[in-house]
């Protein structure tokens, strides 16, 4: 608790500093942090899979979180891209601000990414785009060691904890009316190795190869990393949920979402993450009991609960209950 004691007031030391429009900080003040590389061993060996894999497959798509399309996207994908047909799927849509659609596609189509899908795996509506939108760029380009070939070979890519086995399972449900195929979880990391095809349709033939999502080995950008950290591509203690949940708070107030605000019964928009983590230690009942040596004695002393508000806060975040935001 010690710790998390400094943590807040360096927090709120860091509130106080630049205010903006309506008294919110301008911009965010990282104290000199430098975002964890985050690359297992078992990232290195997916990524070297992927690239012998590459050779087989007709089309990739790529997956990425809606809500930072134009963060983290990693570079060495990029690279392994070439020449093949690329649909970009940014999942969890349900969970972005719809009203930012219209710019990102805009930035993106900069950027070269012309055939870009939203979708929500949890429902089907856009995931039914998916597999004509394959069947006519392959079907449009060049194949040539696999021109002989009648079936499609479809490569998933992307960073950790994106949603690339739940668009693979949404695609087997939706095309073949089968479950599962592949482990969901929403911790970075937990396709561990490099599966074998999985079926997806039967006309056209689809097979698809899921693969471990790949980060690159060190961040440049200390914010871009905070926002794949908020949205669980990187592990939070890796970041430090203290750091997390005052950024969080940050970008709320800069994109002026307050629900944040009714949720924990605040009386206004705060700038200060210490009165917004007591807010919310009280509404949830994050509470614990510590051992205070006094003069007469041990005397267990009931306490907020700081590390588990901010957990709380970061999770409402990620299950949309704080509005649907994108960081970019």
């Amino acid at each position: 608790m010690r710790g998390w004691a400094g943590a807040l007031r360096a927090a709120g030391a860091r509130s106080g500093s630049g205010p903006g429009l309506g008294g919110f900080r301008e911009r965010f003040d990282f104290g000199g942090r430098d975002v964890v590389s985050w690359f297992p061993g078992h990232m290195a060996k997916g990524l070297r899979q992927m690239r012998a894999s590459l050779r087989r497959a007709d089309c990739l798509i790529e997956v990425h979180d809606a809500r930072i399309p134009l963060s983290g996207r990693n570079p060495m994908l990029q690279e392994a891209l070439g020449i093949r047909p690329h649909i970009l799927v940014l999942n969890k849509m349900d969970l972005a601000d719809p009203r930012r659609q219209p710019r990102v596609l805009e930035h993106l189509k900069q950027q070269g990414c012309s055939h870009v899908v939203f979708t929500d795996c949890q429902r089907d509506g856009n995931v039914k785009k998916i597999v004509p939108l394959v069947a006519k760029l392959v079907g449009n380009s060049p194949r040539y060691h696999r021109a002989e070939s009648t079936e499609y070979s479809i490569l998933v890519i992307g960073v950790p904890n994106v949603g690339k086995s739940s668009l693979i399972n949404a695609l087997r449900r939706l095309h073949l009316k089968k479950g599962k195929a592949t482990a969901v979880g929403g911790e970075p990391g937990i396709t561990k190795a490099v599966l074998t095809r999985i079926q997806v349709c039967e006309k056209p033939l689809m097979y698809l190869v899921d693969t471990p999502g790949v980060l690159p080995p060190k961040l440049g950008d200390v914010e871009m990393g905070m926002k794949l950290a908020l949205c669980g591509t990187i592990r939070d203690h890796l970041v430090g949920e203290d750091i997390m949940a005052d950024y969080l708070l940050y970008a709320l107030n800069k994109q002026q979402q307050f629900r944040y605000v009714q949720r924990y019964g605040l009386a206004e928009a705060c700038d200060n993450i210490e009165p917004v983590l007591r807010r919310v230690a009280l509404a949830q009942g994050r509470t614990q009991k510590v051992k205070v040596l006094t003069g007469t004695g041990n005397v267990n002393v009931t306490m907020l609960n700081y590390p588990a508000a901010a957990y709380e806060f970061l999770r409402d975040f990620r299950a949309g209950r704080l509005g649907r935001v994108t960081l970019d």
